[in-house]
């Protein structure tokens, strides 16, 4: 096993992966066939895009400041959960990639102490809390012996970008743009760090989850959780939304870009080796990865996938991004 030296892996690491099986060509499917979710209808409009953040991450692309402008989209209200995902692997007997190339990526504190050994075929050798896992998928999140059963309103998780778009092409629906994310993340508040304000702990108090104590060390779990939530464990959002930060990172539609030219419907770059991810995960930490802010961006290769990454979908204007 290898993966590259990405300076963000400490968020997600990359893979670099052969699959154990002949890969597939993607199925296609029939659309519309999804259980209904709770969507948020949004009218669109012109927002600020962005960050000037002096603790952000220049190099990630996180500014400058810029006008764009969107149609109108609905959202969902929160990312898909493990029930939402078995509704799909019933209907359409998809193998998620992480199945397909036989190991996903899992965090270190998450394996038991006394399976570690039994259970890790590898770590990454930069950051060596993710941990190489055969078998650990969805629904199998921390490798062989581990289930979902107790999990079902937890964000699904070691999903690839490739997984994320089968799930929505089913749903007949999209993954978000980065723009469409950004704005729904915000709420209606400009220029504002968080969902709810520029102060993360309001009156002392948590409204996501994030990693408290020493990373990658020590989750002293202040905020309720080491590891996933359920998506309604802290309130919405001023659009309604729940879990646009922490929690699992989700998946957008855009390939990964550091320039930006278009104000109207954003598309991203039109190719690229790497998709936008946004929101930040229940490993970030202000000393070491502060990207739970909604301006904040990393990304990812479209077959990598981790205990840490999900996603959600949009519809109705969504341009579509292949």
């Amino acid at each position: 096993m290898s993966t590259d030296n990405n300076p963000k892996s400490c968020c997600t690491p990359t893979s670099v992966r052969e699959a154990s099986t002949p890969v597939k060509a993607p199925l296609v499917y029939t659309p519309g066939l999804a259980p209904s979710r709770t969507t948020i209808p949004l009218p669109g409009g012109t927002f600020l895009m962005g960050t000037n953040y002096e603790r952000g991450f220049p190099a990630d692309g996180e500014g400058p400041v810029r006008s764009v402008s969107l149609s109108a989209f609905d959202i969902d209200t929160y990312p898909v959960t493990n029930a939402d995902f078995a509704a799909f692997i019933a209907a359409t007997n998809h193998r998620t990639e992480a199945e397909v190339f036989g190991w996903s990526f899992v965090f270190w504190s998450h394996i038991p102490e006394e399976r570690f050994e039994e259970v890790v075929e590898d770590t990454v050798a930069m950051t060596p809390w993710w941990c190489k896992v055969p078998g650990a998928t969805w629904d199998h999140p921390e490798g062989p012996g581990s289930d979902v059963k107790d999990r079902q309103n937890h964000p699904v998780v070691h999903v690839s970008w490739s997984d994320a778009a089968a799930y929505a092409a089913w749903a007949g629906r999209l993954l978000p743009t980065e723009a469409q994310w950004e704005y729904a993340a915000r709420g209606g508040l400009e220029r504002k760090l968080y969902p709810w304000g520029d102060e993360l702990t309001p009156k002392g108090k948590h409204l996501c989850n994030i990693w408290q104590g020493q990373f990658p060390r020590q989750d002293t779990a202040e905020d309720g959780y080491a590891g996933s939530c359920p998506v309604d464990s802290f309130p919405p959002n001023g659009y309604g939304l729940y879990s646009v930060t922490g929690n699992v990172w989700e998946w957008c539609a855009d390939w990964f870009g550091t320039t930006f030219s278009t104000s109207q419907d954003p598309v991203g770059p039109p190719a690229g080796e790497a998709k936008v991810m946004k929101g930040g995960s229940f490993l970030c930490h202000a000393s070491y990865c502060n990207r739970y802010r909604v301006a904040a961006r990393t990304s990812n290769t479209p077959d990598s996938s981790a205990s840490n990454i999900g996603f959600r979908c949009v519809g109705k204007a969504n341009p579509k991004i292949v």
